[in-house]
């Protein structure tokens, strides 16, 4: 491509080589907002639903769970759901990015964006 340019032949490469790495990990952050993971607590009682980025879409409750006097193991429910949610959804993210990573020859511990 750039013959008799000495180095800048292999600086075109690596360019065009970072734009892609960079047009691939754009499309995976918009990946990870459609992507969805669901938490569970209370051996599936409660369930939140949540993107691979971590925000969180749903909430299914089983009503079984709403009684007056055991207010406090509901909430705990909650949170113990929406908790795994969002830990589902950091694993989910790191999991898609070791995927690009691999894919793009690059260690699969490398950590992206930069």
């Amino acid at each position: 491509m750039l013959k008799g340019l000495g180095g800048l032949g292999d600086m075109a490469k690596m360019m065009k080589a970072a734009k892609e790495m960079q047009e691939k990990v754009g499309q995976l952050q918009e990946d990870l907002n459609v992507i969805t993971v669901i938490g569970e607590s209370g051996a599936g009682l409660v369930k939140a639903t949540a993107t691979a980025k971590g925000e969180l879409t749903g909430l299914e409750i089983d009503p079984s769970i709403f009684v007056p006097s055991e207010k406090e193991v509901a909430e705990d429910l909650i949170l113990a759901a929406i908790k795994d949610a969002q830990a589902k959804a950091v694993e989910r993210s790191q999991e898609e990015m070791r995927k690009l990573t691999e894919g793009m020859g690059l260690p699969a511990d490398m950590k992206l964006p930069f």
